[in-house]
Parts: structure tokens; C-alpha cells; sequence
């Protein structure tokens, strides 16, 4: 298994921790941040698990951190591939997910709260710090393929992660809001990434 497909299976197994596993942290603090927290029993593979929800805060501080992976991947597509398809994704992505990290900012800055920093959003930088140093060593074809296969998988697991967890457990009315119209935009640029998919096989 080369790095680029173990940092997919780590990153999906991180992913999991948001919906049906211990986070490394152990259950967050009741009111937290912008909303309560609470323990629920969730069922994952058909198997019930007490699972810690995240806090507000971890989960604005993991959504903005995902937000700006994508942008990082994006640079650096666009710095080194000279594929349309690839090129005009990734300025998708910096213009979409920069406006929508300003959104959040804006909101950090309106509530005065500061995203709290966890074992996800540290995973998530962790690998995406491997998959950025495989991604820069190709070129041409290789590069465009591990670019699109990338950001289809990405884009399919944030939108799963924030469509079942973050929504469902955002507290504040106006998290939550951004949270839902964020995701579709997400779920736009995960539609876009299939069509990359198929233009560079």
C-alpha cells in the first residue's frame, strides 16, 4: 500500500471517529463553547458504541481546517499541472472554500469565540501533509489522476462527515446554517469532481 492510498484509508478511519468511535480527547465538557454537549449512543456496522459529541467549537475549528486542506491542494495542483480539468477544479476550490472560511471567520469574530483545536483537525493536517508530498512528485497524467482521485474521495467524506454529524450536532442556529449552505456547495464540487474523474482516466 503506497502513501497516497494508506493516507485515504487513515483519513477515512479519522472520519469515523467523528460518527462512531472514541475521539483521542475522551467526551468534550457540557457547555462548551457556542452549545452543550452530550454522550449518545450511536450504531455504526451494526454496533452500538457511546460515542462523545463534538462541541461547537471542535467542530468549526475541523470544518475551517478542512476547508483549508482543500485550498493547499489546490495551489499546489495548479503549480504544477498544466491539465484544464485539474486547473480549473482547483481555482474552484480556492474561490469556493476561501469564501466560505471567510463566512466562518466572520462568524468566530461576530460570536467572539475561538474553534477549539482536537485529535481530528490534527489527523486530517497530518495526513493531508503526506498526500501533499506524494501529490508533488508527480506530473503530467500521474498527477492529474492522483489530484482528481483525491479530491473525489475527499469531497465524498467530508460531505458525509458534515451532512451526519456536524449538522446534526451544531448547536448554534448560525453555525448550523453555514454548515448547510456550505454542504451544497460541497456536494457541487463533489459532482465536478466525478467529471474530472472521468476526463483525465
Amino acid at each position: 500500500m503506497n502513501t497516497f492510498t494508506k493516507s485515504f484509508t487513515i483519513f477515512t478511519l479519522a472520519s469515523a471517529v467523528l460518527v462512531g468511535c472514541m475521539t483521542a480527547n475522551g467526551p468534550a465538557t457540557a457547555k462548551q463553547g457556542m452549545g452543550n454537549t452530550a454522550m449518545t449512543k450511536v450504531s455504526m456496522m451494526k454496533q452500538e458504541s457511546t460515542t462523545p459529541m463534538l462541541n461547537d467549537l471542535e467542530i468549526a475549528h475541523i470544518a475551517y481546517t478542512a476547508g483549508a486542506i482543500d485550498i493547499r491542494y489546490a495551489h499546489l495542483a495548479l503549480a504544477l499541472s498544466e491539465d484544464p480539468e485539474v486547473r480549473n477544479f482547483a481555482e474552484l476550490m480556492i474561490r469556493d472554500h476561501t469564501a466560505v472560511n471567510n463566512k466562518a471567520l466572520a462568524l468566530v469574530k461576530k460570536l467572539q469565540i475561538t474553534p477549539q483545536d482536537n485529535a481530528m483537525s490534527q489527523q486530517l493536517s497530518q495526513q493531508a501533509r503526506q498526500i501533499r508530498e506524494e501529490l508533488s512528485q508527480l506530473r503530467g497524467k500521474d498527477l492529474a489522476k492522483r489530484y482528481a482521485a483525491n479530491e473525489l474521495r475527499y469531497h465524498q467524506t467530508v460531505n458525509n462527515v458534515v451532512e451526519n454529524t456536524f449538522i446534526p450536532n451544531a448547536q448554534n442556529p448560525e453555525l448550523k446554517a453555514l454548515l448547510t449552505a456550505a454542504l451544497q456547495t460541497f456536494k457541487i464540487h463533489e459532482g465536478h469532481a466525478e467529471k474530472m474523474n472521468e476526463k483525465v482516466m
